[in-house]
């Protein structure tokens, strides 16, 4: 059993020590700890760990997340092949799936001032529910939200059109903030 920490560093700073974007006297002292702390040094491993297995995730297609801008960027910094895709407010798409596409992003764009809560709604071509995801991330001061969706899902699909909807949702009930349409093709159709 590995001995406990006093004062072990926040799980905040072990990411950003990972992704390398600690100023530099920060990242002088999270290696001092670490080096010197076998616990801390095995949680930096285990979300190394984590990290690892969902990169084989997302490359599978199994993931499906919400993302910030910052994520997105980052993707494609580190040499992801990532297809994107803008969805205005209440609007439409055409969109596919290529072989080599590593990620598919979605930015629907939405007016989200004032939105306490957010969830996020799939619907499928004759706008029966899917799926409800509650709660999902998101900035106020953004215009909109980056989803990932599961790119193997994705590639299965035959030519259909899937929905998504954004519902701010408070005490007072839910409201809806956008809906956007997808109209998928599959790859080998795609003009």
């Amino acid at each position: 059993m590995m001995p406990s920490c006093p004062s072990p560093l926040e799980f905040d700073t072990l990411l950003t020590y990972w992704l390398g974007e600690l100023d530099e006297a920060a990242e002088a002292r999270a290696e001092e700890h670490l080096f010197g702390c076998a616990s801390c040094g095995g949680r930096l491993d285990e979300l190394v760990a984590l990290a690892r297995e969902t990169r084989q995730l997302t490359h599978a297609g199994a993931v499906r997340a919400v993302v910030n801008d910052d994520f997105a960027r980052r993707l494609v910094e580190r040499g992801a092949l990532v297809r994107e895709y803008r969805v205005p407010h209440n609007g439409s798409v055409n969109c596919t799936v290529a072989p080599e596409d590593d990620i598919v992003i979605a930015r629907l764009e939405a007016p989200l001032r004032g939105v306490a809560r957010l969830d996020l709604v799939e619907l499928d071509s004759a706008g029966k529910r899917l799926t409800r995801v509650e709660d999902i991330p998101f900035r106020a001061g953004n215009h909109g939200v980056v989803i990932i969706p599961r790119i193997g899902d994705m590639r299965a699909l035959p030519a259909t059109t899937m929905r998504m909807r954004l519902l701010a949702v408070d005490e007072a009930g839910e409201r809806v903030i956008g809906e956007y349409t997808f109209n998928h093709t599959p790859h080998d159709t795609a003009g």
